[in-house]
């Protein structure tokens, strides 16, 4: 991630913002709105170009900021970030879906059987079917927000710092870490998988935090070390195999995952 810096043109200007949306459910658009107490704050830092979510209107010639939600799963949503890419001094994906691949990442194991044990005739709509990636998979992509859905105040956070640069840490460690700064209980100890200690820290261990198992939706995290957790697995009484299932729902498409087979 290059980390653009719209703030440090010799001749700064409004940014000009469009957002767009790939496969998805459109939840991280979504969640841009539930930002109530700064959304007006946000929106008047930005020119608000193109939201595929709330407007029908054509994407504009020239933007500053391209925001990216979904997985690339057809030719044309290859040829969509290539050219926002191309236009956009600087890109963020934002959820699992742009981040992992998400939920359509989870189709990605023998592409080619699929779409015929859902369609007796794939529909024209589909377009030109490829095997579901990241957006980073396609193009360089300068900011993430992960998590499914992504919280609205990190996407505020990281907006800011692409429109006036910041020297923050990108987190890279595993979430167990938190949950001990947080002093919640390990649910290994109660035989109960957890993903926390492979996935990429920066939520807080929130799902931890209200009595709810990591399901893994940041991503693995780089320093995640798979064959140590398979051995915690089985030292706590957790099958291995749950494990390797579970982690396919947000990583099928991480090469860490192929290594394994």
């Amino acid at each position: 991630m290059s980390g653009n810096c719209i703030a440090c043109q010799e001749k700064p200007k409004v940014p000009r913002v469009v957002v767009v949306g790939l496969a998805s459910c459109f939840g991280c658009q979504l969640q841009i709105t539930n930002a109530e107490e700064h959304l007006l704050d946000v929106l008047g830092q930005i020119d608000l170009r193109y939201w595929q979510l709330a407007s029908s209107d054509h994407m504009p010639d020239e933007f500053d900021v391209a925001v990216i939600e979904g997985a690339v799963t057809t030719e044309e949503a290859e040829a969509t970030v290539r050219d926002l890419r191309e236009r956009a001094a600087t890109v963020i994906a934002i959820g699992a879906c742009a981040t992992t691949a998400g939920i359509p990442g989870m189709a990605a194991a023998s592409f080619l059987e699929r779409p015929g044990q859902v369609y007796e005739r794939v529909p024209a709509a589909c377009g030109t079917m490829v095997s579901p990636r990241p957006v980073s998979a396609v193009i360089d992509v300068d900011y993430e927000v992960r998590t499914c859905p992504m919280d609205a105040l990190d996407f505020v956070d990281v907006l800011q710092r692409a429109l006036y640069g910041s020297n923050k840490t990108v987190y890279t460690k595993t979430m167990c870490g938190d949950c001990k700064r947080n002093e919640t209980s390990c649910f290994f100890g109660k035989q109960t998988l957890c993903l926390g200690l492979v996935t990429r820290a920066g939520c807080g261990a929130r799902c931890v935090n209200l009595g709810r198992p990591c399901n893994g939706c940041r991503g693995l995290s780089p320093d995640a070390n798979l064959p140590s957790a398979r051995e915690a697995c089985e030292r706590y009484g957790v099958p291995v195999a749950d494990f390797d299932k579970a982690l396919e729902m947000f990583n099928q498409v991480n090469p860490a995952l192929a290594t394994h087979e």
